[in-house]
């Protein structure tokens, strides 16, 4: 029978009270800290598993000045693919660690939430923070944290000036291989479908254009999208009719798949009438038909080099260096040359 009372989370004075014996003694047989009787000890045990007393690890963290927790901070999409595999890289890697990990979301780059979510991360024992910065709101974060907390970024890049550590993903070099690979098979220059920018620089459109720019191609213009499938159908309906269309570049894995569904929708073949290539290497992108030639971002890879960036920061390195990987070129089924 379910009991119409509030659950209460078990006590220290609870354990005392089961075990008979003092509050001080519960708290040592818990910490080791000093000698307690045997006899004593299996008491307090027998009662902690009795009343399923778990010991509160952020107020233990402050008495020992062991910190155990990682603070994640993130923009509000933390259920799009790449941010949800990075936090999962972050999160297992901390956890075979000792460590745990906390998440706070940066709802907008207004300061007042970026403040908001930061407090929010800090109001707890966090020893360091590692921040997200696919977006601006993950910019402004990783600009607004408080001198001396430890913590490193992971986002898209090769570098960084400003001396921060930093695990990234050299998206730029990832659309010049994309966009390279296209024109070798033959098309005279590729359109590009390219994914909301918040306000910051896209590595794989610079990608992209440097290399039609570095091959004498025409650079057609950009056509911007949101991150979703629907926004790649809807460009894809648009460039059905188009004799100038015969490669297009999206800028994530869904835009591509909904593009080449308004193609296929409307009569047109991939790859036969148009080449389609995504980003990112979803896992059942390969299983699409026609499978889609994308590049492969390793995120989980990406939050578990962040991760130990921060382990290097924390125990006392300071000389780290920029941890950059290019995701690799997944060639498949959604790409040919072009029609003569």
């Amino acid at each position: 029978m379910t009991s119409s009372k509030p659950y209460r989370a078990p006590v220290l004075a609870d354990v005392a009270k089961a075990a008979g014996v003092s509050v001080p003694t519960v708290s040592r047989v818990l910490n080791g800290t000093k000698f307690v009787a045997p006899e004593l000890t299996q008491r307090v045990q027998a009662a902690v598993k009795q009343l399923g007393y778990r010991p509160n690890s952020a107020a233990r963290s402050l008495r020992s000045k062991q910190r155990t927790l990682v603070s994640i901070v993130a923009g509000v999409t933390t259920s799009n693919y790449g941010y949800a595999r990075t936090i999962q890289g972050i999160e297992t890697a901390a956890r075979t660690a000792g460590m745990a990990v906390s998440i706070a979301v940066v709802e907008s780059a207004d300061d007042e939430r970026v403040m908001r979510a930061i407090d929010l991360a800090l109001c707890q024992p966090t020893a360091g923070a590692v921040v997200l910065e696919f977006d601006l709101a993950g910019i402004r974060a990783a600009q607004s944290l408080p001198e001396g907390l430890p913590f490193v970024v992971a986002g898209g890049g090769s570098g960084r000036a400003d001396g921060v550590p930093a695990a990234l993903i050299d998206e730029e070099a990832a659309g010049r291989q994309l966009t390279e690979y296209l024109l070798r098979l033959g098309h005279e220059t590729v359109h590009h479908i390219a994914g909301p920018t918040h306000g910051k620089r896209s590595g794989r459109t610079e990608g992209w254009r440097a290399a039609l720019q570095a091959a004498g191609a025409p650079v057609p213009e950009v056509m911007p999208a949101d991150w979703d499938a629907r926004s790649g159908y809807h460009w894809g309906e648009r460039l059905v009719g188009r004799d100038d269309v015969t490669a297009v570049f999206c800028s994530n894995d869904e835009i591509a798949l909904g593009a080449m569904r308004a193609l296929s929708d409307r009569g047109l073949d991939v790859p036969g009438d148009v080449s389609v290539v995504g980003f990112d290497d979803q896992p059942l992108v390969g299983l699409w038909r026609p499978s889609l030639t994308t590049v492969d971002q390793d995120f989980e890879d990406l939050g578990s080099r962040a991760f130990h960036l921060l382990s290097r920061l924390l125990d006392g390195e300071t000389d780290l260096e920029t941890s950059v990987a290019t995701p690799q070129l997944v060639v498949r089924e959604s790409t040919a040359p072009p029609r003569r």
